[in-house]
């Protein structure tokens, strides 16, 4: 009853009710946290469950966990919103969507070399620090706050369900540029000095002796940067030898078509652009514009739409394992990488991910309504667009940091950032529902 009566409230003040303006902001501060309360439990219940108490969300377990949602539930919740949502029409209403994502990337990396330059991070973490400060999490924390969001029949957005899906839909279509921007620009930034490893640069920075015992230890944790070598073409996930297939390609074809096709996708694979997200998106937005497919597979009345169904049914299970997984991975505390990064580079990239970079895309945004690249009358579109620009640092980033020797800092930020990111959501969200009723 209380979430109904706080939802009556902020429709009122939308349709413009002004006789209590005070309990109308009350009422939307209260609203607007009620999606970041239910992440915070969410989390916390994956926090509770990994405590050395429980134990039950082992590292192992979250490692298989994210795996899982990477590989299996988010692909499923993008390829059933995004196809069923998605036209050739609404690709061209829909165009500003990657290119926000784009523009929030490069805008807020240029916040965060402003920031390395004012506060001079300890060598080597100046691109750290950008990087960390530039990619925000695009895809499974907004998700989850416009499910929250739209869960209840009174939200301010209309229909429950045409709120999630057009929420979702609008997330989902550029989810593939946000893994782009992650493989290679993240992947790239991150690298270690040439020649030396995070943990060498540390060691030389305290002066201390470079040990045999930690120099293996760290190659067999990071064997990314083990060597010296910065293996920038190795991939993040696991894809099989290719200089056997190379071998086999040439007599086992029997068109020369197939050679360049081959090619193609061996060299997707290097870069990191067949993740599985990214497929998903290209197939939804393949099967969406064809009517006839659309019809065969993603309708509720299509032949195969048990297909759909069965994706959507394992898409509902991202949210919540995806949030269990973050809360788990929070267990061990910020160790460490705190230490190295040290206070002042900490406090930098978080008040600049969670403070600076919304500013600078309210901004972007706001430019791209005067031009006329926003749909007019579409107040879910516009707010994905904003709350794009909000979001903590990628959890994604900590997974490439992990693969190039710089996991422990990373895990560090990831920490601190999603704990204040708690507060800062909530403020921005009142922002933001202020500016759209």
């Amino acid at each position: 009853m209380m979430g109904r009566s706080v939802l009556e409230m902020v429709v009122a003040a939308a349709q413009g009710g002004g006789g209590a303006a005070g309990e109308s902001v009350l009422g939307m501060f209260r609203y607007a946290v009620l999606p970041i309360a239910k992440v915070f439990v969410v989390c916390f219940m994956g926090f509770l469950m990994a405590s050395k108490r429980v134990g039950v969300l082992k590292p192992s377990g979250r490692k298989l966990l994210n795996a899982l949602v990477f590989s299996l539930l988010l692909p499923c919740l993008i390829f059933a919103q995004l196809g069923r949502s998605i036209t050739i029409d609404k690709i061209m209403e829909w165009w500003f969507i990657p290119a926000n994502i784009a523009l929030g990337a490069v805008s807020a990396s240029l916040v965060g070399l402003i920031v390395a330059l004012i506060v001079r991070p300890p060598y080597p973490y100046f691109k750290f620090t950008i990087t960390h400060i530039g990619i925000g999490n695009i895809g499974n924390i907004p998700l989850v706050l416009i499910s929250a969001l739209c869960r209840d029949q009174l939200n301010p957005f209309g229909d429950s369900n045409k709120c999630t899906q057009d929420g979702n839909a609008y997330l989902s279509f550029g989810q593939w540029v946000g893994a782009i921007i992650v493989y290679t620009y993240v992947f790239k930034m991150l690298a270690p000095p040439p020649g030396q490893t995070f943990d060498s640069c540390d060691e030389e920075r305290d002066k201390l002796p470079i040990k045999a015992p930690n120099t293996m230890s760290s190659v067999a944790k990071y064997p990314s940067s083990a060597h010296g070598n910065t293996h920038e073409e190795e991939p993040l996930l696991s894809i099989e030898e290719e200089e056997e297939e190379e071998g086999q390609d040439v007599h086992s074809l029997g068109s020369k078509i197939m050679i360049p096709i081959k090619g193609m996708v061996r060299f997707l694979q290097k870069k990191q652009l067949l993740q599985p997200p990214i497929i998903a998106s290209v197939l939804a937005i393949t099967l969406g514009v064809v009517p006839f497919l659309k019809n065969l597979i993603l309708t509720d009345d299509a032949p195969l739409f048990f297909l759909t169904d069965s994706c959507l049914i394992l898409g509902e299970a991202m949210i919540p394992c995806i949030l269990l997984a973050v809360g788990g991975n929070l267990v061990d505390g910020p160790g460490e990488g705190s230490r190295r990064l040290g206070v002042r580079t900490t406090v930098a990239i978080i008040f600049a991910r969670l403070i600076l970079v919304p500013i600078a895309g309210i901004g972007i945004v706001s430019f791209a309504d005067k031009l006329g690249f926003i749909p007019k009358g579409d107040k879910m579109f516009k707010f994905v667009l904003l709350l794009q620009h909000s979001m903590p640092t990628s959890v994604l980033s900590g997974a490439v940091a992990n693969l190039r020797g710089c996991g422990k800092e990373s895990a560090a930020i990831l920490f601190w950032v999603h704990i204040f990111a708690v507060f800062s959501m909530a403020g921005w969200i009142i922002l933001y529902l202020t500016m759209l009723f």
